[in-house]
């Protein structure tokens, strides 16, 4: 089952072996962040991130090694934009002369650098930034200015303190001419003594959610004073200006530019799986090592895990982050895919390649954010002690729900491509993630055959079902948008049910990439057998979950319904007996899981007990300000009222 979590066992070794150097080197230790004030804490983190690069530089540790390295060390960094937006940007949007430049410096940490989009004023609404690049022809440079209090920057990671330099994403301006925003390397500080520049005002915004958390990174506040930056700076794959100033476009296609965004949110499905994972592992474990009511003739209480409203709560999220792990494999190959087809100049699978990973990172990042806290409660009033992990997981994760696309906005453009794709049905044929539109006759009109409990393990049965969902509540987007003159009228009318639209249509992706997996050869004694159950939980909750959308489309009888969920009680006693295996086979270590409750030796009550004895607060008998404060209201001598 390592494996099938891995993917291969050659990442399953290398995942492994950099588990190992993280969790047993002092330096990365993390238990005491928490506790630790925003200074140095920040100064902690540089700290780990310095070794992080010297152990990648010492053991001369390949890309993905260091990849890995990065993922346990566990840390929110400047490091984290630097590597993952700040430089694949460049990768996907410089010329060949522009990356043979900028690439070697900030792949050897000569520069550091982040991703300046975001503005105090705008985030989604990428066309509404303020910031301004106005091309001056006759230095041959552009002016980077920030025109209103709105158009600072806000937010970029590794902004506030350490980048040396910004992709910088602002307005073009040639000739008095609007052409679009574009991206700009623009440095920040003095590479001697890391000072600001002239005209670069920047700092960090301020705490965040939770203790230590996402404070460890510092997100900043940039703005610019008519700052100037030399022409060839601009990033000029796509899109260029001569030095007469005439903007023109290169032969390069300007979708190109997607394919960076296909790969980032490709990731954050697959970041999901993993703090997924995390929070149920935790969840997990400790459900089996609480005890509580139950006890027969002086016997042990029963495990908490053995409750059916235990198991109704835990299991279904134990199987959402196996779904996340397949469709994220899945989503792997569709950027690889997308990236091919986009150097032959083949832009046919784009539109769906964005709605796709658009809608999938929407949905995935939600799940697990509600996740993690429903995992907190699963763990009683201990999950809310910051040493259960499950706080600063939540704190540090939650974040995904807003960067790289609002939740809400991506499934609204989500809806758009299935708007569109059911408008074109009469002529042009659907393929991948909407192929099943192509039936939309048949699944307009054939009801679900399901007769017994055992005929939801049909995975033929399972698919259609999600598929006559999202087709039908589409279709009635489709026909109640018809009704409107303008169009966008009746898209902001209709917004909330355009957004369940899309949900659907997503959700139906996860159910069967996830069908699709369990049909490829996995290897390992009673593996395939679990993942099958695993599969026929997560989609046969959310039918539960979502129920009221298939019966209301008439695919379903109530009948029908109960019938699911019978069958979804007798999965969860099917998951019992292997769910701490199943947990296990996510290969974490006690340090990246950061839980007192989710120790894999299960040793929880005496470390409870003794984390609480290392906090501050328990360095004295008594309290700083005990005398100054609460003594005198002790000793207080009443008096009787006079009236």
């Amino acid at each position: 089952m390592k494996v099938a979590w891995a993917g291969s066992r050659e990442t399953l070794e290398l995942s492994d072996r950099m588990a190992k150097l993280v969790a047993n080197d002092p330096v990365f230790e993390k238990f005491t962040r928490p506790m630790l004030g925003r200074k140095e804490l920040f100064k902690n983190t540089l700290r780990k991130a310095a070794h992080g690069w010297k152990l990648i530089v010492d053991l001369r540790l390949t890309e993905e090694e260091a990849k890995w390295l990065r993922l346990y060390i566990d840390e929110p960094a400047y490091t984290d934009l630097h590597w993952g937006m700040f430089i694949p940007a460049i990768e996907g949007q410089g010329t060949e002369e522009q990356k043979k430049k900028w690439l070697p410096l900030a792949q050897k940490m000569k520069i550091i650098g982040c991703y300046a989009q975001t503005e105090l004023g705008h985030g989604s609404n990428v066309q509404g930034l303020e910031t301004t690049a106005t091309f001056d022809p006759q230095a041959d440079e552009f002016v980077i200015h920030s025109p209103t209090l709105t158009s600072s920057k806000w937010w970029p990671g590794g902004l506030g303190k350490a980048s040396t330099h910004a992709l910088v994403y602002a307005r073009l301006i040639v000739g008095g001419e609007f052409h679009g925003v574009h991206g700009f390397i623009v440095q920040l500080r003095s590479l001697e003594d890391h000072s600001p520049l002239p005209g670069i005002t920047v700092g960090d915004i301020g705490l965040k959610f939770g203790n230590g958390a996402y404070n460890t990174m510092d997100n900043g506040v940039l703005r610019f004073d008519h700052v100037r930056i030399p022409r060839n700076q601009m990033l000029m794959r796509v899109s260029q200006v001569t030095k007469e100033g005439k903007y023109m476009q290169s032969d390069v296609p300007r979708q190109l530019i997607y394919g960076t965004m296909v790969y980032v949110r490709q990731t954050i499905v697959v970041d999901a799986s993993k703090a997924l994972s995390r929070a149920v592992c935790i969840a997990t474990r400790y459900s089996a090592v609480r005890r509580q009511f139950g006890s027969r003739n002086g016997g042990p209480e029963t495990q908490v895990i053995d409750y059916k409203t235990q198991q109704s709560r835990l299991f279904p999220l134990l199987a959402s982050a196996y779904a996340f792990r397949f469709v994220g494999e899945w989503l792997k190959w569709l950027y690889m895919d997308v990236k091919q087809r986009l150097e032959a100049n083949d832009f046919s699978t784009l539109p769906e390649a964005h709605a796709c990973t658009a809608g999938l990172k929407s949905l995935t990042t939600t799940a697990t954010a509600d996740g993690i806290e429903e995992c907190r409660k699963l763990c009683g009033g201990h999950g809310y002690l910051v040493s259960s992990g499950l706080p600063e997981l939540f704190a540090v994760y939650i974040p995904a729900c807003t960067y790289e696309g609002d939740n809400v906005v991506l499934l609204l453009q989500v809806a758009r491509f299935i708007v569109k794709t059911v408008s074109e049905l009469g002529y042009k044929q659907p393929v991948g993630t909407t192929a099943y539109m192509g039936r939309v006759a048949t699944l307009m009109q054939n009801n679900c055959a399901v007769r017994t409990a055992e005929d939801w393990l049909n995975p033929g049965a399972i698919v259609e079902a999600f598929e006559a969902r999202a087709a039908r509540m589409a279709v009635a987007c489709g026909r109640q948008l018809a009704k409107f003159e303008n169009p966008e009228e009746g898209f902001a009318e209709l917004a909330s049910d355009l957004v369940e639209a899309s949900v659907a249509h997503c959700q139906l992706i996860v159910v069967s990439k996830f069908i699709e997996k369990l049909q490829q050869d996995i290897p390992g004694k009673g593996v395939k057998q679990s993942l099958e159950i695993l599969c026929y939980v997560y989609a046969l909750f959310l039918l539960h979950k979502h129920q009221g959308d298939f019966l209301a489309v008439g695919y379903l009888t109530p009948k029908q319904a109960l019938l699911a969920n019978d069958q979804l009680r007798t999965l969860y006693s099917k998951v019992r007996p292997n769910a701490i295996a199943l947990v296990d086979s996510f290969n974490y270590t006690d340090h990246y899981l950061g839980s007192i409750l989710g120790r894999y030796d299960g040793n929880v009550y005496p470390k409870l007990y003794e984390a609480a004895w290392e906090d501050p607060l328990n360095d004295s008998d008594v309290a700083d300000g005990f005398h100054q404060y609460v003594q005198p209201i002790l000793k207080q001598k009443l008096h009787s009222a006079k009236l």
